[in-house]
């Protein structure tokens, strides 16, 4: 396999070099997806009425809020 190989046995030919115009356009992240975990948990019922009221969707709603509270804690101990 390719990453089985010194650096000097690759052959660049096809893969032009990047020079730092290529860089100054670079958005880090940008295509950045979490890995999403199967996970049972409890929560109160009142919340996941709450979650499920606008339809379609909890799931998601769960995720946005659990990471908007992560998130905040993050900035808050940097």
């Amino acid at each position: 396999s390719l990453s089985a190989l010194p650096d000097e046995d690759i052959d660049y030919a096809d893969a032009p070099a990047l020079g730092e115009e290529t860089w100054q356009t670079a958005v880090q992240g940008r295509f950045y997806k979490p890995m999403k975990v199967s996970k049972t948990i409890r929560i109160d019922a009142d919340v996941l009425a709450w979650l499920q009221r606008p339809g379609k969707g909890y799931q998601k709603r769960l995720n946005a809020v659990l990471r908007e509270a992560m998130l905040k804690e993050h900035e808050h101990e940097e």
